[in-house]
C-alpha cells in the first residue's frame, strides 16, 4: 500500500458444473493462497460458483439457494482482502448473473451484468435479465445489502483506490459499463468472466483488457472460466490478465488453471488521470460509494522497473524507436531550415553534438540539399583535448560539410581581462568557464547572421532537467532538435546511425561514443579530459531515472528511490543513489529560470 502499490490477482478454481459445494471449496482454496502472497483485492471468474454452462439449471431454486448459501461460506474464508465472485441471484422473480464483492466476512453489494450476449455460441436472455440500469438493495441475512451495476468500493485510507466490477460481455460492447465506472473516479476495474476459446480470441481479448487499461487509466483485472465447466460445444481456457494503464503486467497461459498476482500502482494512475481525464461532469452517472479499509502495510514489489525507462530493452524495437526519432527530428529541423537557411552547428567532437550533426544530414537529405549547407565549426579553448578535436575534425569531414576551425582561446582571455575589474580572483571560476561556452554562442550566432543560417542547438534534456548549460551560451540557439532526447537515449541513437552508415562514418561515431562525456572548460590534466560530467553532477542513468518517474509520472521522492534501489541493484546502493537524487532535485528546482526561456525544439516523448 505505501506508495500506492496494492497486489491484486486473477484466478481460475477448477469447478464442477452445479457442485456449488465443491465449488466453494476450491474457491476458498484460492483465497488463503491469495492471503499467503499478501493479496489485497483477488477476483474470480464470472458465475464461478455455480458453473457459466449450467444452462436450463440456473431456473432451479435448489442451484440458485445452493450459490447463496456457498457465497455466505465463502464470505467467511475472507479477512482484510477485496474478492468478487460469480454467482447467479434472483431477485423479483428474475435471475441476474452477479459478482458478489466480498470484504471481511461480509458481502458489500452485488453487480448485475448489463450486457448479456444472444449470438453465436451464447444464449445468456434465456436465463438472466439485464441490470442496466438498476439500482436497488437486496436483504442478505437481513441486512440491506446494494445491488446495482453503479457500484463503487472505496478504500476509506488510500484516496486513490477505487474499485468497480463488470462482467464478460460488458466489456466487448460499444460502451462498456467500465467507462462510467472511471468517469466516477474508479481506478481499478475487476472483469468476471466466462470467455470461451476460439482461434484468435485470446490475442483480440489481451487487446481489448490492455486498451481498455489505457482509455480508462486505470488498473483492468480480469479473471476467465476454466477447467471444469462443460465442453459440450465450448472449451474454456483460464485467461486471466492483470494490465494497468496499457500495459499487461501478468498473463496466464491457455488451459492452465491457476493465479496470477502483480502489484498496481494507484498514485501513478491517479496522477494520470489528474492529467488527462477532463471528461464533461454532465457525462458521469451517479454511483453509490462502498466504503471498506486496508491496514496500513507496505507491499512488497515484484514487478521490475527498467534502468534506462527512455530506452527501449528489445534490439528490434530500439531500431525502430531510434529511426522514428531521427526521422522527427529530421523532419521539424528541415520545415525549420525549408529552402532558405544553412544549419550552423557547434561541433565539440561529444555525442549531443555529434547527434545534431546526424540530425541537420537527415534533415538536408529529406531537402534534397548538399551536406555543405551544414556549416560546422570547432572552437578549441582551454579544456579542449586533442582526443575530442580530432573526433570534431574527423566527423566533419566524414559528413562532409563546410567545416571550419576557430580557436576561441585568445577572445576569452580578453574578454576575461576586459572584466578582470569585477573578479575576485584568477581562479578557474564561472565565469572563466562559461566566457568559453557564451563565446562559442556569439561565434555561431554571427556565423549564422553571415551565411544566411540558422544555429541548430545541441543540448539535451538530461542537461536541461539539471541545468548543465551555460545560461545565454551553449543554452541557447535558434532551434533545439535534441531537447526532447535524454543522454541515455543519445549514444543509442549514435550508435543506430554509426551501424546505418557504416565505414569511416561508423569509425568516427565509435570514437565519439567512447569519449567521455565532458563540457571540457577547465585545463587539461596531462593531456587528458579533466572535467568529467558524470563525476561532478552524477551519473546519467541515474538522472534520467529520475526524470522520467518525477516528471512522466509526478512520482514523489522517496517513491523514485525505492524504485531506484530496485532497478539498479547490484550497482549503486542505496546512499549513492539518495546522494545523486537529492543533487538532482536541487538542480531541476534551481535550475528552472533557465528552462523558463529555451529555444523551440521538437517534441519527441
Amino acid at each position: 500500500m505505501k506508495h500506492g502499490f496494492i497486489k491484486v490477482a486473477a484466478a481460475t478454481p477448477r469447478i464442477r458444473v452445479a457442485d456449488c459445494n465443491e465449488n466453494a471449496e476450491r474457491i476458498k482454496d484460492l483465497i488463503r493462497l491469495s492471503a499467503r502472497q499478501k493479496v489485497q483485492i483477488l477476483v474470480l471468474p464470472e458465475l464461478c460458483i455455480t458453473g457459466y454452462t449450467a444452462g436450463d439449471l440456473f431456473y432451479q431454486d435448489a442451484l440458485l439457494d445452493g450459490a447463496a448459501v456457498a457465497l455466505k461460506d465463502i464470505a467467511k474464508a475472507v479477512g482484510e482482502m477485496l474478492v468478487f465472485v460469480g454467482l447467479p441471484f434472483k431477485k423479483d422473480g428474475k435471475i441476474y448473473n452477479t459478482a458478489a464483492a466480498v470484504f471481511g466476512g461480509r458481502v458489500l453489494g452485488f453487480v448485475p451484468k448489463s450486457y448479456l450476449p444472444n449470438y453465436n455460441e451464447f444464449y445468456d436472455k434465456r436465463q438472466f435479465a439485464s441490470g442496466k440500469g438498476v439500482k436497488d438493495t437486496v436483504l442478505l441475512d437481513g441486512i440491506e445489502t446494494p445491488f446495482s451495476p453503479d457500484l463503487l468500493f472505496v478504500c476509506k485510507s488510500i484516496s486513490e483506490l477505487s474499485v468497480a466490477a463488470e462482467i464478460c460481455e460488458d466489456l466487448w460492447v460499444m460502451s462498456p459499463p467500465s467507462v462510467a465506472h472511471a468517469m466516477a473516479g474508479a481506478t481499478v476495474v475487476a472483469n468476471l468472466s466466462a470467455s470461451n476459446e476460439t482461434v484468435g480470441k485470446a490475442e483480440y481479448r489481451k487487446s481489448l483488457v490492455e486498451g481498455q487499461s489505457a482509455r480508462l487509466l486505470c488498473a483492468y483485472l480480469y479473471a476467465s472460466a476454466g477447467e471444469g465447466e462443460s465442453t459440450t460445444d465450448l472449451v474454456f481456457g483460464g485467461h486471466n490478465i492483470i494490465a494497468e494503464n496499457g500495459r499487461v503486467l501478468n498473463e496466464t497461459a491457455l488451459f492452465q488453471n491457476g493465479m496470477i498476482a502483480a502489484e498496481i500502482d494507484v498514485k501513478l494512475l491517479s496522477f494520470e488521470r489528474s492529467k488527462y481525464a477532463n471528461h464533461d461532469e454532465t457525462d458521469v452517472r451517479v454511483h453509490q460509494k462502498i466504503y471498506f479499509d486496508f491496514k496500513e502495510k507496505k507491499t512488497n514489489l515484484t514487478r521490475t522497473y527498467p534502468k534506462h525507462p527512455f530506452v527501449p530493452t528489445d534490439n528490434g524495437e530500439l531500431s525502430s524507436r531510434a529511426e522514428l526519432i531521427l526521422n522527427m527530428q529530421a523532419h521539424a529541423l528541415a520545415a525549420k531550415l525549408s529552402d532558405r537557411f544553412k544549419a550552423v552547428i557547434g561541433i565539440s567532437g561529444g555525442l549531443d553534438s555529434t547527434l545534431a550533426l546526424l540530425v541537420a544530414a537527415r534533415a538536408m537529405g529529406l531537402l534534397k540539399r548538399p551536406n555543405t549547407d551544414i556549416v560546422c565549426v570547432t572552437m578549441p579553448c582551454f579544456g579542449t583535448s586533442d582526443r575530442t578535436y580530432k573526433n570534431a575534425c574527423a566527423l566533419m569531414a566524414a559528413v562532409g560539410v563546410n567545416s571550419d576551425t576557430i580557436d576561441i582561446g585568445e577572445s576569452v582571455k580578453l574578454h576575461l581581462a576586459d572584466i578582470r575589474k569585477h573578479r575576485t580572483s584568477e581562479a578557474f571560476d564561472a565565469a572563466y568557464e562559461n566566457a568559453q561556452a557564451r563565446e562559442r554562442t556569439q561565434v555561431l550566432m554571427d556565423i549564422a547572421n553571415s551565411v544566411g543560417g540558422i544555429v541548430v542547438g545541441t543540448g539535451d534534456l538530461s542537461e536541461s532537467a539539471l541545468g548543465w548549460c551555460t545560461y545565454n551560451g551553449d543554452h541557447m540557439s535558434m532551434y533545439a532538435v535534441n531537447s526532447s532526447v535524454p543522454k541515455t537515449l543519445v549514444k543509442y541513437l549514435v550508435a543506430y546511425e554509426a551501424k546505418r552508415l557504416g565505414g569511416e562514418t561508423e569509425r568516427v561515431l565509435r570514437a565519439v561514443l567512447d569519449t567521455p562525456i565532458s563540457p571540457e572548460l577547465l585545463p587539461l590534466a596531462d593531456g587528458e579530459i579533466a572535467q568529467k560530467t558524470e563525476d561532478l553532477v552524477g551519473p546519467y542513468e541515474l538522472h534520467d531515472f529520475f526524470l522520467y518517474y518525477f516528471v512522466r509520472f509526478g512520482f514523489s521522492p522517496d517513491k523514485i528511490l525505492r524504485l531506484a534501489t530496485l532497478a539498479f541493484l547490484g550497482d549503486y546502493d542505496a546512499e549513492t543513489i539518495k546522494k545523486w537524487l537529492k543533487i538532482f532535485l536541487t538542480r531541476f528546482f534551481n535550475n528552472q529560470f533557465k528552462r523558463n526561456c529555451v529555444p523551440d525544439g521538437v517534441k519527441i516523448g
